[in-house]
């Protein structure tokens, strides 16, 4: 028996069950208007923006999707060097440079030549600083790209430019592009995280115009218990069934204000979080539960260490079918005292970034997962005036070294060249947008291509800019 009002043989739509009376006259007035409209236009239901995000159907925003052409690398693991480490003592070496030690250089400044010896290393011949005995013993697997440049030599705006591709308002994430193109291939763990051990900027993981489902997820990696690790994995009070009927009303809800309102963004990545929250509470401890490697695992990455255990979770994670891990490593501000502090520094990643490639390479991983490593400017070859005895170096925007393995990467090479001093990229020069544009190159994407619709534009990663470096690509 019909039990709706004049004659509905089916429920109103949600959003009709809450209408108010000036509503009712908007939408009245609203709705002739546009139907006048579509007849006067010859148009049905407008079709979908180019670009347009996948969550409008029923699929989840996170399904896994095919990129533009068979992709070499299926996963990303970007090990960021935060403090902007320094190219001429890590991985371009500069011999002129040496011979210049102690005397004026014509841009100003004392020459400082690096304190440590760089030695050629694999069949390859690449030579590699002494800093790294570990990663060295991978030679043949890096391709070190000695060319690249940014735009500006301070630290929030250039890590925000890596991270983004842009330095003028929040814009998307390289792991947010990644996500929206690729998709996840686990819905019970956040498709990008990023581990650091302490807070990340929010602007470097956002999903910004793209949708919420998107954005990164911040791990705090100094804590050990998974329970730690995740704050609040566990609800102690609401059964898991009950939190599932909640979740449901609230999409409900949301579902009676997008149909009202326009879609809100904010709301909308949110109520993804809440979804997710829900989904990790079932594999996100087992992910991140170190007592489950065997002791060979624990000795080979160095757990006892910060950056062993990060890049220990972070192999566990791409295992589990993550799309996009960020490890934060900062301490690479080397403005005195470089002979000491970046030994230390580069000791702390040299045995567990060393340990990844070699777990990667057993497991067969290694071929599919592109590996990057780099921070966000380089430094100068002069000594920075405020060293007194004990010199480092100061930014420098010109120059930097970042290092790519795995996933498609050309190893043993080192592409382009920096002038005699090391002062600025000269030959075969790689922007970061050309570097943004090689990563998506590598998953299989056309940096062109991947777009989404924004404020009546397409939007991408790369701007209107970036070539694809194809020289490190084998």
């Amino acid at each position: 028996m019909n039990t709706f009002p004049s004659g509905l043989c089916t429920p109103p739509a949600p959003a009709d069950l809450f209408r108010t009376r000036r509503e009712f006259l908007a939408q009245s007035g609203l709705g002739f208007g546009a139907m006048s409209l579509t007849a006067l236009a010859g148009l049905g239901v407008m079709p979908a923006l180019p670009g347009q995000a996948a969550e409008v159907n029923s699929t989840s925003p996170l399904s896994p999707k095919k990129p533009h052409f068979p992709a070499k690398a299926k996963r990303v693991l970007h090990i960021f060097a935060q403090g902007a480490p320094s190219h001429l003592d890590t991985w371009d070496p500069k011999p002129e440079l040496t011979k210049f030690d102690g005397k004026s250089l014509p841009g100003g400044g004392t020459a400082f030549a690096s304190p440590f010896q760089f030695s050629k290393q694999g069949k390859s011949g690449l030579e590699i600083s002494e800093v790294w005995p570990a990663l060295s013993q991978h030679a043949d697997k890096l391709a070190v790209i000695r060319s690249t440049y940014t735009d500006i030599p301070a630290h929030d705006q250039a890590t925000i430019f890596m991270n983004t591709g842009s330095l003028r308002f929040s814009r998307p994430s390289v792991g947010a592009w990644t996500l929206y193109g690729l998709g996840s291939e686990n819905q019970s763990l956040p498709g990008f995280v990023a581990l650091s051990p302490g807070n990340v900027d929010a602007q470097n993981l956002r999903s910004a115009f793209l949708p919420g489902a998107f954005q990164g997820t911040a791990v705090n990696s100094t804590r050990n218990r998974p329970e730690e690790l995740i704050e609040n994995i566990r609800n102690k009070f609401v059964s898991l069934p009950e939190q599932r009927r909640q979740l449901d009303l609230l999409h409900q809800l949301n579902e009676v204000h997008a149909q009202k309102m326009r879609k809100d963004g904010q709301l909308e990545a949110r109520l993804q979080a809440y979804e997710l929250a829900f989904q990790m509470q079932m594999e996100a401890v087992d992910a991140f539960d170190l007592t489950k490697e065997p002791q060979a695992m624990h000795d080979l990455y160095g757990t006892n260490t910060q950056q062993g255990r990060q890049m220990l979770i972070a192999r566990r994670l791409l295992q589990k079918g993550v799309r996009f891990v960020q490890a934060w490593h900062g301490g690479w501000d080397h403005h005195n005292n470089m002979a000491t502090n970046m030994r230390r520094t580069a000791g702390d990643i040299d045995k567990p970034a060393a340990a990844l490639l070699t777990d990667l390479a057993q497991r067969g991983m290694l071929n599919d997962t592109l590996v990057i490593w780099g921070g966000e400017f380089g430094r100068t070859p002069a000594a920075d005036g405020n060293a007194a005895g004990n010199p480092g170096r100061n930014h420098n925007a010109k120059a930097m070294s970042v290092v790519l393995a795995g996933g498609g990467v050309k190893g043993g090479v080192a592409h382009g060249k920096t002038d005699e001093l090391g002062a600025a990229a000269v030959e075969d020069k790689v922007h970061i947008h050309d570097l943004h544009a090689t990563i998506l190159h590598l998953l299989g994407f056309d940096h062109e291509k991947l777009t989404f619709r924004h404020n009546g534009r397409d939007f991408r990663l790369t701007d209107v800019y970036g070539n694809v470096v194809r020289q490190v690509v084998a």
